[in-house]
């Protein structure tokens, strides 16, 4: 990504997008890293399967949250601003969980992060969309969302380094680490310009240009423009001059199932079968499902060539046969845990594939002016969808966990069948206009 590569239509690749692309990239690599934090926090302080059961839907609780009130926030005060607030949030939290011993304030100051986390990647998915290229927009997207894999596996390899030490010691490296990443995301944040495309949509016409003048330049920012307009004349050219846009109801319709499936299906077989099931294998469950995620992910360099529908269907009716296969062979992989590893590796190269296409699929349907918005409410709807998940499964046999995760993979398929049948392409060189029905 960084460098400049000049494209057909006159964009060129700018330092500028170097710094968006990274920033965005880390940004989803923390909001994991802590999402992926209860799991671990689990064998931090002894406690009841009740409040273990809780630390787990910690996670999305706080998550949904945070995607509720930053969601219209960035829509209202920008994404950039709004950046600022859940980089603050992000380190007061990290402060104190290096002092937090007791599981009352491991509670608290993980709220706070992850309070950070959900608005941090809510605004993300809405402004990648609007700040990058036209002709780099899919495949951005794609490795902006793989940086999500590369946070958990970081959380569980210094999880793992540390594990021979003291809770305080892991506990205190978990926060650092954090630290760390967060100081650099900063640096990076404070040198990317908000988004034009909401300055101009918000009548913001002053800042919009200062913007333009500052970080691309006139004669850049116009090449955009044009290279957006003539994939929007493309599409409208195929359509027969009359552009189609799905009903709002099904956008929500599939955007809420296949949303629902990625994080609850993801989850269950992540965050929750490690604790509940296979406590010590927590951590390694965790690095594996992230690990195939993100050397998978880096197929999402070929995002803009790729159709958005195809590949939809093909993630979840992969991951709804494998978990059929793992469902059926329960009594197999129980008794040989070699067997088990590559059964979950199989499955999470499907998960990913789906997962990389719907959380770029659900921030680019909807009008700029309401896109933080409508992607808070599907991200809150489904997230909280998957508390309830965690709740409804936790006194399951493994046989039955299982059966539950079949029956949450039928839901996401669904939703990939429906935008296959009734849907319209957004991949393939698809303009934001088009996508999101603005033309």
């Amino acid at each position: 990504m960084v460098g400049t590569s000049v494209s057909p239509t006159g964009e060129h690749w700018t330092r500028t997008d170097s710094l968006a692309f990274w920033s965005f990239g880390l940004g989803m690599l923390l909001e994991n890293y802590v999402f992926s934090m209860s799991s671990i926090a689990t064998g931090w302080v002894s406690m009841p399967k009740s409040l273990q059961s809780l630390l787990l839907a910690w996670s999305p609780i706080w998550l949904i949250i945070g995607i509720a009130v930053a969601g219209p926030l960035s829509d209202v005060m920008g994404r950039k601003n709004t950046f600022y607030l859940t980089m603050s949030l992000y380190g007061l939290g990290a402060i104190g969980l290096v002092f937090s011993s007791t599981y009352l304030w491991i509670l608290v100051f993980l709220a706070l992060m992850l309070f950070a986390a959900g608005g941090e990647m809510n605004t993300i998915m809405a402004a990648s969309h609007e700040v990058m290229p036209h002709k780099h927009r899919s495949k951005t997207m794609f490795m902006e969302l793989n940086f999500i894999n590369l946070g958990g596996m970081l959380l569980a390899a210094v999880s793992l380094f540390s594990i021979s030490n003291s809770v305080s010691f892991q506990r205190g490296m978990v926060a650092i680490a954090f630290l760390v990443v967060l100081a650099i995301l900063f640096v990076m944040r404070k040198n990317t310009p908000e988004s034009i495309r909401w300055l101009e949509r918000k009548g913001m016409t002053k800042r919009a240009q200062a913007e333009i003048a500052k970080y691309y330049g006139e004669v850049e920012y116009q090449a955009r423009q044009e290279a957006a307009r003539m994939a929007t004349e493309a599409a409208e050219r195929q359509d027969n001059g009359h552009p189609r846009n799905p009903s709002t109801f099904l956008k929500l319709f599939v955007t809420i199932t296949i949303s629902f499936a990625g994080s609850a299906g993801f989850g269950l077989m992540t965050y929750v079968l490690g604790p509940s099931y296979f406590k010590p294998f927590t951590a390694w469950i965790i690095l594996v499902a992230t690990g195939v995620g993100f050397f998978s992910g880096f197929l999402g360099l070929w995002a803009d060539r790729w159709s958005r529908k195809n590949l939809l269907l093909l993630g979840y009716g992969g991951t709804f046969l494998m978990t059929v296969l793992i469902y059926g062979t329960v009594g197999s992989w129980t008794k040989n845990m070699s067997f088990f590893w590559v059964l979950l590796v199989a499955l999470n190269l499907f998960v990913n594939i789906g997962y990389l296409t719907e959380d770029t699929l659900k921030a680019e349907v909807w009008p700029t002016k309401v896109r933080g918005t409508l992607t808070a409410i599907v991200r809150f709807v489904s997230i909280g969808l998957y508390i309830v998940t965690i709740y409804m499964s936790q006194h399951y046999s493994l046989s039955q966990y299982m059966l539950f995760n079949l029956v949450v993979w039928a839901i996401g398929l669904a939703g990939a069948l429906a935008w296959y049948w009734r849907g319209i392409e957004t991949g393939r060189g698809t303009s934001l206009d088009t996508a999101s029905g603005e033309r």
